[in-house]
């Protein structure tokens, strides 16, 4: 457990030097490439390059022998069994539209299980760290959190970044599906919706394709809270996949049951 505090101290080492990075591109031009197949935009730009290439260096000379698997440089295998998984900017949509519903994740896994994960936003200066526990440090100090109880979808708050941008056809209906049997829903909320679940403002976020560094980190934010992430069938998803997040299981099992039929 040393081993796992002193990495969870040095993320917030991390996440203050991507921070530092990404912040004087916000909401001023940067040069951004468009990375996506054909007919889906899939940005990138260089505060994400410059703000993973930061973090690598910094793992690199202070856990020489832990792996790192990063979204804009790959994975770099290690030898310690720890592997750092990095999203510079989740939501480079958002970032490019001003819009501060994006974050840096930082996520730390030891031998395949995630321990810890980051989710930072230096622009609202909210820090999110899951590891037991969650907990949110911003200008008012540092508060633990926890979902809220929410025991029927009619009562429930639903929402996914894009209905139409990131799910295929079969999977919008069903999404469509559990957005009528929930309260209201609302979108574009990026890897902040899972913070805002963490802090029992929402109640089931509910995305499709998600690559590992896209879910690393928000795992240990959102069970630290107590609530549930998995896939659309209710398994693990460690490596990304479709993910169903819920603050109170029994919306979790509902919802499962409603995305299945």
């Amino acid at each position: 457990m040393d081993d796992v505090e002193r990495r969870v101290a040095f993320a917030q080492v991390l996440a203050d030097a991507a921070g530092a990075v990404i912040g004087p591109y916000f909401r001023s031009p940067v040069a951004m490439t468009d990375k996506g197949r054909p007919g889906f935009f899939d940005p990138v730009t260089e505060a994400d390059r410059r703000a993973e290439e930061v973090m690598r260096k910094s793992i690199a000379s202070e856990f020489p022998k832990d792996g790192i698997i990063g979204e804009e440089f790959g994975a770099m295998p290690g030898t310690s069994g720890f592997d750092w998984v990095l999203d510079p900017i989740d939501g480079t949509r958002s970032f490019l539209a001003g819009n501060p519903l994006w974050g840096t994740l930082i996520g730390l896994e030891h031998h395949g299980r995630t321990v810890l994960g980051v989710l930072d936003q230096p622009f609202l200066r909210e820090r999110f760290t899951g590891c037991k526990t969650t907990e949110l440090r911003d200008r008012r100090g540092t508060t633990t959190l926890h979902t809220r109880e929410c025991a029927a979808l009619a009562d429930a708050l639903i929402c996914t970044t894009h209905p139409i941008t990131y799910f295929d056809d079969q999977q919008r209906a069903r999404f469509h599906r559990l957005e009528l049997a929930c309260r209201f829903s609302r979108y574009g909320g990026d890897c902040y919706s899972y913070a805002l679940l963490a802090m029992g403002h929402v109640d089931l976020v509910v995305e499709a394709g998600l690559k590992h560094w896209d879910v690393a980190a928000l795992i240990p934010l959102i069970t630290g809270a107590g609530g549930t992430l998995t896939g659309w069938n209710g398994d693990p998803v460690p490596r990304g996949g479709n993910v169903i997040a819920a603050g109170d299981p029994r919306i979790h099992a509902a919802a499962v049951e409603l995305l299945a039929r």
